[in-house]
């Protein structure tokens, strides 16, 4: 009976973690995917002006590591992330109403310095709850909630009849409902209590992980980190503008159209192990760099041509980009990272890649379409060639300069 009762406690358990990864990358998507596009044709900011207001993903991410530190040593995992969800929501609300860059960008920044924070509690809190094989799977639930986000603009368009809704302020005041949901349904998550004494100090080794930069004196680790690091700047295009580009070409339901590539990212995040332990890291990464490649070349001929469905070519490969690319590095930066710094090691490489190379990547992006764009109309062919070539040299550089030993396996 004791069985039965631990074995039923086990799968709601389960259920309240797959829930909250569902909740929380559905709140993130519904209303950041079509940012862009509602920045450049609702508001019409100026090119710079969307990209800093784009830049607040990049900043939120670099401040995560300072709000984790003090959630570690003061606040159970699950009350932070209620608290952090509700103040995004509030910032969101906030900045729905905001017409102008300055206050706009304010709300979306204290928005994302709220939010970011929230990927590594629920990757916390998940893996403190269920065994570290079973994280995969519940973290594929944030993919399918990412996917899911979809359907506020399908209800919007085809049951409440409106005429827009990708490209008006609508997405926030839908990301800061579902923000108000998770927040309920975070407080009923199983207590997670802080992970480090509270008498413990707080150094800036602990908030940005840099104890592991010695890891570079590895020379194939530091080819990795660099590259790694140059690598986040083409695939920012795509992340953070891929809504302007879109609207742009008039492609109708982007948001529905850009979750394609999460709807295919399930899929490729299931089956990059087996990747990993035949293929290995090189060829893994190798593959996911090709992927990258093919993506601006499609787009580059989609542009030229003016067919849509090379842009959904572009899309769908995202799963493997992310998949192979990004994740195939969590794994490399794991597997030779010693015991005591696995932790630092992928502080390091999410301050470093997803923080200042993501923000430079923002900036770069974004002074590039303002460059080639005349009016409402971005000469993207240009864009996308060079973005193109960008990738293929990097990808040229991981062929010849990183040469990794074999992963460390359990048998």
């Amino acid at each position: 009976m004791n069985t039965l009762t631990t074995r039923k406690q086990g799968i709601g358990t389960n259920v309240q973690l797959c829930t909250m990864m569902f909740m929380q990358y559905m709140l993130s998507a519904v209303w950041w995917v079509p940012l862009a596009a509602y920045l450049s044709h609702t508001l019409k900011l100026e090119v710079y002006q969307v990209s800093l207001v784009l830049s607040a993903m990049a900043i939120g991410a670099m401040a995560s590591s300072f709000i984790g530190a003090i959630a570690d040593r003061y606040f159970a995992a699950e009350k932070i992330l209620a608290v952090l969800n509700i103040l995004t929501g509030a910032f969101l609300l906030l900045a729905a109403q905001q017409t102008s860059f300055v206050p706009l960008m304010t709300c979306v920044v204290l928005a994302m310095l709220c939010h970011m924070p929230t990927q590594s509690l629920t990757s916390t809190i998940a893996m403190s709850h269920t065994p570290s094989e079973q994280f995969p799977r519940i973290r594929m639930f944030g993919s399918v909630g990412w996917v899911a986000s979809g359907i506020f603009s399908v209800i919007a368009l085809h049951v409440m009849h409106l005429s827009a809704f990708d490209d008006t302020n609508l997405p926030m005041y839908c990301g800061a409902a579902v923000c108000f949901v998770a927040a309920l349904l975070n407080l009923r998550l199983p207590h997670t209590p802080p992970s480090v004494d509270k008498k413990a100090g707080i150094s800036v080794m602990d908030i940005t992980g840099f104890s592991a930069f010695s890891l570079m004196k590895d020379k194939n680790y530091r080819v990795f980190m660099i590259l790694t690091f140059l690598a986040i700047i083409p695939f920012n295009l795509y992340h953070v503008y891929g809504s302007m580009i879109l609207a742009d070409e008039h492609v109708q339901n982007i948001t529905v159209t850009l979750n394609l590539g999460q709807l295919a990212e399930m899929f490729f995040l299931v089956i990059t192990t087996s990747i990993l332990i035949k293929s290995g890291i090189k060829n893994t990464l190798i593959f996911g760099m090709i992927a990258l490649v093919v993506r601006y070349t499609s787009f580059y001929i989609g542009a030229e041509t003016g067919l849509q469905w090379f842009y959904y070519i572009g899309i769908i490969v995202h799963g493997l980009i992310f998949g192979l690319f990004f994740v195939g590095g969590q794994v490399y930066t794991d597997n030779v990272a010693p015991k005591e710094m696995k932790a630092q090691a992928q502080g390091l490489l999410f301050f470093l890649v997803w923080g200042i190379g993501f923000l430079i990547g923002t900036l770069w992006n974004g002074w590039l379409i303002g460059l080639f764009r005349d009016g409402d109309k971005c000469d993207w062919p240009v864009v996308f060639a060079i973005s193109t070539l960008f990738s293929f040299i990097l990808l040229i550089l991981f062929v010849f300069l990183f040469k990794p030993v074999a992963l460390k396996t359990d048998k």
